[in-house]
């Protein structure tokens, strides 16, 4: 097993600027790992919905190379729903409605077959069942990576400090660096998170890019401007996806590679944003996704010279 992804699969119901949708399918562990998929095929992802999930958007997972052996289904039971409207500057949202439904009592399963996966991918989740994920593996993978977000720092922050200190690499945003360290600074930020386990920490900034920080170096990749941004829900989920995923291709964890990581998790962020949910994830070209990254390539590629 290269990769194993936990987190929501879920409904969506959004609202922007430009547009609004009925419930749609979303979740963290979704687009992670329709992100990741481009990748590698060798995913297994582990959630759960209810048995009002639909059976094609499932068959859709599968046909991205997705195994499904680690979701179960709550035939009596309704799926995760978030609903929420985004502010005219897409970068702050108000929360309409979240319910819960089989996620309250989720105990997540990892099936015996995926118990030894080379990558895990820890999607925003509560934090005991992360840290119950992580229980159930019979040796440690190559990389845990760990999403997060600021309700767990409001209402489970004992629980989710115990999860980071075991992690390898954290992803979270500049708001919730702050929050998390008490530190303004972004670097002050860093060093402060990084003193309390993972190796690696990636703070995401939106459409300003995202930083990417060990101990001693620092990198910076910029996000691509767009003409338009419809929806930026699952953004973070996809970044965080194609960085794993790419990692997960090339087997190699290096900082160096990691910046790698972050050009082709931000070339899938900014396909999410594109349309609505999941949209315009599934079923890309493998041509259009080269055609972006190559774009990050270009934006940032010029010869200078210091004599």
């Amino acid at each position: 097993m290269s990769l194993l992804v936990v987190g929501t699969v879920a409904f969506d119901a959004i609202e922007t600027p430009f547009g609004k949708t009925d419930k749609i399918i979303g979740g963290a562990a979704t687009y992670i790992s329709l992100a990741a998929s481009y990748f590698t095929k060798d995913i297994l992802l582990t959630s759960v919905v209810g048995g009002d999930f639909p059976k094609e958007s499932l068959e859709m997972l599968r046909n991205h190379g997705v195994n499904l052996d680690g979701l179960q289904i709550k035939e009596n039971e309704k799926s995760f729903f978030w609903s929420g409207r985004y502010h005219n500057d897409m970068n702050t949202r108000d929360t309409l409605a979240t319910e819960l439904n089989v996620i309250a009592g989720f105990d997540p399963i990892v099936p015996e077959s995926a118990r030894e996966p080379d990558f895990l991918m820890l999607g925003n989740l509560m934090p005991s069942l992360q840290h119950k994920v992580m229980a159930q593996l019979r040796k440690r993978p190559k990389l845990i990576v760990l999403d997060t977000m600021n309700f767990w720092m409001d209402t489970a922050l004992e629980e989710l400090q115990k999860t980071i200190s075991q992690v390898d690499v954290l992803t979270i945003n500049d708001a919730e660096a702050r929050q998390l360290s008490g530190e303004y600074s972004l670097v002050k930020a860093a060093q402060k998170i990084l003193e309390m386990g993972p190796k690696v920490l990636i703070i995401k900034k939106g459409e300003h890019g995202a930083l990417l920080f060990n101990r001693e170096q620092v990198f910076y990749a910029p996000a691509l401007p767009l003409e338009d941004v419809f929806d930026p829900t699952g953004a973070g989920d996809s970044f965080a996806g194609g960085f794993i995923g790419y990692l997960a291709q090339t087997k190699d964890i290096s900082f160096d590679n990691m910046k790698r990581a972050i050009i082709f998790g931000s070339a899938m962020a900014s396909f999410t944003v594109e349309k609505f949910g999941v949209e315009r994830l599934v079923g890309l070209a493998q041509d259009e996704v080269d055609e972006r990254v190559q774009e990050f390539i270009d934006l940032v590629q010029f010869d200078i010279s210091l004599v």
